[in-house]
């Protein structure tokens, strides 16, 4: 797959369901589904260059490819490439990366 996000935009494969299940403190495994109003989790794929300013300068963006981020549930787009989905969502529309 080859897609280079343009300005500020942000491309994102969304976790699997194993990937966003949680865990209590007694172990207990908490599906994603639990919860639908949640930010959603995912994985930075590819970035574009920045945000242009209006004075013409560019500002690099804060997530890099491989940041694993909360981002809200209807911010981004979602698109399908060779029977895979994808979303490419504004920086604004990423809420925190994940640690």
């Amino acid at each position: 797959m080859n897609i280079k996000p343009l300005g500020d935009r942000v491309l994102i494969e969304s976790l699997s369901d194993e990937e966003k299940a949680k865990q209590s403190k007694g172990g207990i495994l908490i599906p994603d589904t639990a919860d639908k109003e949640k930010p959603q989790e995912g994985k930075v794929l590819a970035v574009g260059e920045g945000r242009r300013l209006e004075n013409g300068s560019l500002t690099p963006l804060s997530v890099k490819a491989g940041d694993k981020v909360l981002f809200s549930k209807y911010g981004p787009t979602e698109i399908k490439i060779d029977d895979k989905e994808y979303l490419i969502a504004k920086e604004e529309d990423i809420l925190a990366i994940i640690l």
